[in-house]
Protein backbone atom coordinates (compact mmCIF):
# COMPACT_ATOMS: atom_id res chain seq x y z
CA UNK A 1 0.00 0.00 0.00
CA UNK A 2 1.41 3.71 -0.80
CA UNK A 3 2.67 5.70 2.01
CA UNK A 4 0.34 8.35 1.44
CA UNK A 5 -2.56 5.51 1.61
CA UNK A 6 -1.99 4.28 4.72
CA UNK A 7 -3.34 5.38 7.92
CA UNK A 8 -1.42 7.40 10.18
CA UNK A 9 -1.88 7.19 14.50
CA UNK A 10 -0.43 9.53 16.64
CA UNK A 11 0.78 7.78 19.87
CA UNK A 12 1.68 9.59 23.43
CA UNK A 13 3.66 7.91 25.53
CA UNK A 14 4.99 5.20 22.92
CA UNK A 15 8.49 4.67 24.33
CA UNK A 16 7.48 1.81 26.51
CA UNK A 17 4.66 -0.82 27.60
CA UNK A 18 1.27 -0.91 25.95
CA UNK A 19 1.85 2.51 23.79
CA UNK A 20 4.96 0.72 22.33
CA UNK A 21 3.05 -2.71 22.09
CA UNK A 22 0.40 -0.64 20.21
CA UNK A 23 3.36 1.10 17.94
CA UNK A 24 4.54 -2.17 17.11
CA UNK A 25 0.98 -3.49 16.41
CA UNK A 26 0.45 -1.43 14.13
CA UNK A 27 3.36 -0.88 11.75
CA UNK A 28 3.73 -4.72 12.09
CA UNK A 29 0.71 -5.84 12.28
CA UNK A 30 -1.55 -3.24 10.31
CA UNK A 31 0.97 -1.31 8.01
CA UNK A 32 -0.10 1.97 9.35
CA UNK A 33 2.03 4.85 9.92
CA UNK A 34 2.75 5.58 13.88
CA UNK A 35 3.83 8.83 14.93
CA UNK A 36 5.69 8.45 18.25
CA UNK A 37 5.42 11.68 20.42
CA UNK A 38 7.40 10.33 23.98
CA UNK A 39 9.85 12.51 26.35
CA UNK A 40 12.65 9.63 25.51
CA UNK A 41 13.43 7.02 23.13
CA UNK A 42 13.78 3.61 25.30
CA UNK A 43 16.04 0.88 23.26
CA UNK A 44 12.83 -0.73 22.64
CA UNK A 45 11.55 2.45 20.87
CA UNK A 46 14.71 2.60 19.11
CA UNK A 47 14.91 -1.15 17.97
CA UNK A 48 11.34 -0.61 16.53
CA UNK A 49 12.13 2.60 14.52
CA UNK A 50 15.35 0.72 13.38
CA UNK A 51 13.36 -1.96 11.49
CA UNK A 52 10.59 0.35 10.51
CA UNK A 53 12.05 3.19 9.29
CA UNK A 54 8.99 3.89 6.69
CA UNK A 55 5.95 3.51 9.35
CA UNK A 56 7.74 4.97 12.43
CA UNK A 57 8.52 8.49 13.18
CA UNK A 58 9.79 9.91 16.99
CA UNK A 59 9.22 12.64 18.03
CA UNK A 60 10.85 13.69 21.57
CA UNK A 61 8.31 15.87 23.17
CA UNK A 62 7.57 16.57 26.75
CA UNK A 63 3.77 15.79 26.50
CA UNK A 64 2.99 18.01 29.67
CA UNK A 65 4.74 21.53 27.55
CA UNK A 66 1.37 22.48 25.40
CA UNK A 67 3.40 24.26 23.24
CA UNK A 68 6.16 21.96 22.56
CA UNK A 69 3.58 19.16 21.86
CA UNK A 70 1.13 21.54 19.68
CA UNK A 71 4.06 22.33 17.55
CA UNK A 72 4.75 18.09 17.36
CA UNK A 73 1.77 17.59 15.66
CA UNK A 74 2.49 20.22 12.93
CA UNK A 75 5.50 18.67 12.62
CA UNK A 76 3.32 15.26 11.68
CA UNK A 77 0.84 16.87 9.57
CA UNK A 78 3.46 18.82 7.64
CA UNK A 79 5.06 15.15 7.20
CA UNK A 80 2.52 13.45 6.54
CA UNK A 81 -0.67 15.54 5.19
CA UNK A 82 -3.22 13.60 7.83
CA UNK A 83 -3.53 12.27 11.05
CA UNK A 84 -6.20 9.36 11.27
CA UNK A 85 -5.88 8.31 14.90
CA UNK A 86 -5.37 9.18 18.30
CA UNK A 87 -4.30 7.12 20.82
CA UNK A 88 -3.72 8.88 24.18
CA UNK A 89 -1.74 6.74 25.80
CA UNK A 90 0.74 9.35 28.16
CA UNK A 91 -0.07 8.74 31.87
CA UNK A 92 1.89 9.17 35.31
CA UNK A 93 0.46 7.46 38.63
CA UNK A 94 2.64 9.37 40.93
CA UNK A 95 2.06 11.40 43.55
CA UNK A 96 1.10 8.11 45.62
CA UNK A 97 -0.14 9.22 49.36
CA UNK A 98 -3.58 9.87 51.36
CA UNK A 99 -5.24 12.63 50.62
CA UNK A 100 -4.25 14.10 54.24
CA UNK A 101 -0.51 13.41 53.60
CA UNK A 102 1.90 16.28 54.00
CA UNK A 103 3.51 14.92 50.90
CA UNK A 104 0.02 15.38 49.18
CA UNK A 105 0.31 19.30 47.95
CA UNK A 106 -2.29 20.77 45.18
CA UNK A 107 1.31 21.20 43.09
CA UNK A 108 1.98 17.43 43.21
CA UNK A 109 -1.61 17.39 41.54
CA UNK A 110 -1.17 19.90 39.40
CA UNK A 111 1.87 18.22 37.90
CA UNK A 112 0.33 14.76 37.55
CA UNK A 113 -3.22 16.48 35.65
CA UNK A 114 -0.68 18.33 33.47
CA UNK A 115 0.39 15.24 31.88
CA UNK A 116 -2.71 12.81 32.44
CA UNK A 117 -5.84 15.11 31.79
CA UNK A 118 -4.46 18.80 30.31
CA UNK A 119 -2.32 16.97 27.43
CA UNK A 120 -5.69 15.42 26.41
CA UNK A 121 -7.54 18.61 25.53
CA UNK A 122 -4.48 20.52 23.64
CA UNK A 123 -3.38 16.98 21.85
CA UNK A 124 -7.47 16.72 20.93
CA UNK A 125 -7.64 20.48 19.78
CA UNK A 126 -4.42 20.69 17.79
CA UNK A 127 -5.23 17.18 15.78
CA UNK A 128 -8.93 17.74 15.78
CA UNK A 129 -9.17 19.02 12.59
CA UNK A 130 -7.03 16.79 10.84
CA UNK A 131 -9.54 13.70 12.59
CA UNK A 132 -12.77 15.52 10.85
CA UNK A 133 -11.06 15.11 7.52
CA UNK A 134 -10.10 11.90 7.78
CA UNK A 135 -11.23 9.49 5.08
CA UNK A 136 -11.10 6.56 6.92
CA UNK A 137 -13.38 8.38 10.01
CA UNK A 138 -11.37 10.05 13.08
CA UNK A 139 -10.97 7.77 16.06
CA UNK A 140 -9.77 9.04 19.54
CA UNK A 141 -8.53 5.88 22.05
CA UNK A 142 -8.06 7.19 25.25
CA UNK A 143 -6.09 4.45 26.95
CA UNK A 144 -7.74 4.78 30.47
CA UNK A 145 -8.33 2.67 33.99
CA UNK A 146 -10.44 0.87 36.25
CA UNK A 147 -9.45 3.69 38.77
CA UNK A 148 -11.62 5.79 36.85
CA UNK A 149 -14.71 4.25 38.63
CA UNK A 150 -13.27 3.30 41.53
CA UNK A 151 -11.64 4.94 44.40
CA UNK A 152 -8.02 3.32 45.32
CA UNK A 153 -6.66 5.24 48.58
CA UNK A 154 -3.73 7.08 48.12
CA UNK A 155 -4.45 6.84 44.06
CA UNK A 156 -6.43 10.35 44.45
CA UNK A 157 -4.85 12.08 41.56
CA UNK A 158 -4.72 9.00 39.53
CA UNK A 159 -8.23 8.18 40.28
CA UNK A 160 -9.92 11.42 39.58
CA UNK A 161 -7.74 12.29 36.06
CA UNK A 162 -8.88 8.81 35.01
CA UNK A 163 -12.90 9.98 35.62
CA UNK A 164 -11.74 12.98 34.04
CA UNK A 165 -10.69 11.26 30.79
CA UNK A 166 -13.72 9.34 30.61
CA UNK A 167 -15.88 11.97 30.95
CA UNK A 168 -13.71 14.45 28.35
CA UNK A 169 -14.00 10.96 25.93
CA UNK A 170 -18.18 11.10 26.77
CA UNK A 171 -18.42 15.12 26.03
CA UNK A 172 -15.84 15.39 23.20
CA UNK A 173 -18.07 11.82 21.60
CA UNK A 174 -21.40 14.22 21.88
CA UNK A 175 -19.64 17.03 20.20
CA UNK A 176 -17.85 15.26 17.06
CA UNK A 177 -20.70 12.78 15.98
CA UNK A 178 -18.45 11.76 13.33
CA UNK A 179 -15.23 10.83 15.35
CA UNK A 180 -15.34 7.46 17.22
CA UNK A 181 -14.11 8.56 21.09
CA UNK A 182 -13.45 5.23 23.17
CA UNK A 183 -12.33 5.19 26.23
CA UNK A 184 -10.34 1.62 27.38
CA UNK A 185 -9.64 0.13 29.91
CA UNK A 186 -6.54 -2.14 29.77
CA UNK A 187 -6.38 -4.15 32.74
CA UNK A 188 -3.78 -4.72 35.04
CA UNK A 189 -0.62 -4.73 32.51
CA UNK A 190 2.84 -5.71 33.32
CA UNK A 191 4.35 -2.16 32.73
CA UNK A 192 6.81 0.16 35.07
CA UNK A 193 3.67 1.37 36.67
CA UNK A 194 3.44 -2.24 38.15
CA UNK A 195 6.85 -2.11 39.34
CA UNK A 196 6.56 1.34 40.52
CA UNK A 197 3.41 0.31 42.99
CA UNK A 198 5.34 -2.72 44.14
CA UNK A 199 8.91 -0.89 45.16
CA UNK A 200 6.88 2.33 46.49
CA UNK A 201 3.78 0.65 47.29
CA UNK A 202 4.16 -0.82 50.55
CA UNK A 203 5.13 2.66 51.99
CA UNK A 204 2.10 4.47 50.25
CA UNK A 205 -0.32 1.71 50.15
CA UNK A 206 -2.46 -0.80 52.69
CA UNK A 207 -1.40 -3.98 52.81
CA UNK A 208 -4.19 -5.30 51.05
CA UNK A 209 -3.69 -3.22 48.22
CA UNK A 210 -0.20 -3.63 47.36
CA UNK A 211 -0.81 -7.62 48.28
CA UNK A 212 -3.00 -7.63 45.18
CA UNK A 213 -0.27 -6.23 43.05
CA UNK A 214 2.67 -8.53 44.18
CA UNK A 215 0.60 -11.44 43.92
CA UNK A 216 -1.14 -10.74 40.58
CA UNK A 217 2.72 -10.36 39.14
CA UNK A 218 3.87 -13.41 41.41
CA UNK A 219 1.19 -15.50 39.49
CA UNK A 220 1.70 -14.66 36.41
CA UNK A 221 -1.62 -12.97 36.07
CA UNK A 222 -0.93 -9.43 34.69
CA UNK A 223 -1.60 -8.46 31.51
CA UNK A 224 1.13 -8.39 28.19
CA UNK A 225 1.73 -5.19 27.02
CA UNK A 226 1.24 -6.90 23.37
CA UNK A 227 -2.43 -8.03 24.13
CA UNK A 228 -3.62 -4.65 25.33
CA UNK A 229 -1.70 -2.64 22.57
CA UNK A 230 -3.40 -4.82 20.12
CA UNK A 231 -6.53 -4.03 21.12
CA UNK A 232 -5.39 -0.52 21.12
CA UNK A 233 -4.11 -0.82 17.42
CA UNK A 234 -7.04 -2.82 16.28
CA UNK A 235 -9.21 0.21 17.85
CA UNK A 236 -7.57 3.14 16.39
CA UNK A 237 -8.19 1.73 12.83
CA UNK A 238 -11.47 -0.23 13.09
CA UNK A 239 -13.99 0.99 16.38
CA UNK A 240 -17.62 1.34 15.21
CA UNK A 241 -19.26 4.00 15.49
CA UNK A 242 -21.34 1.51 18.33
CA UNK A 243 -18.52 1.88 20.81
CA UNK A 244 -18.54 6.66 20.42
CA UNK A 245 -18.20 7.71 23.53
CA UNK A 246 -18.12 4.17 26.39
CA UNK A 247 -16.00 2.71 28.34
CA UNK A 248 -14.78 -0.46 27.52
CA UNK A 249 -12.82 -3.21 28.73
CA UNK A 250 -9.76 -4.73 26.88
CA UNK A 251 -11.06 -8.06 27.86
CA UNK A 252 -14.73 -7.55 27.79
CA UNK A 253 -17.23 -8.51 24.93
CA UNK A 254 -17.18 -4.99 23.72
CA UNK A 255 -13.69 -5.86 22.23
CA UNK A 256 -14.06 -9.68 21.41
CA UNK A 257 -13.61 -8.42 17.55
CA UNK A 258 -10.37 -5.95 18.22
CA UNK A 259 -8.54 -8.78 20.07
CA UNK A 260 -6.39 -10.97 18.51
CA UNK A 261 -7.73 -14.49 17.15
Amino acid sequence: MPAQQKPVVLITGASKGIGLAAAKSLVETFDAIVVSLSRSRSPQLLELLEKHPSNLHSIQVDIANEAATRDAIALALQTYQRIDALVLNAGVLEPLGQIDSPAITTDSWRAHFDVNFFSLLYTVQAALPALRASENGGRVIFVSSGAAVTGTPTWGAYNASKAAMNSFCRTLSNEEPDIVCVALRPGMVDTSMQELIRTSGPSKMSDEDVRKFIRAHEEGKLVKPEESGYVIASLSLKASKSLRGKFVSWDGEECKEFRRS
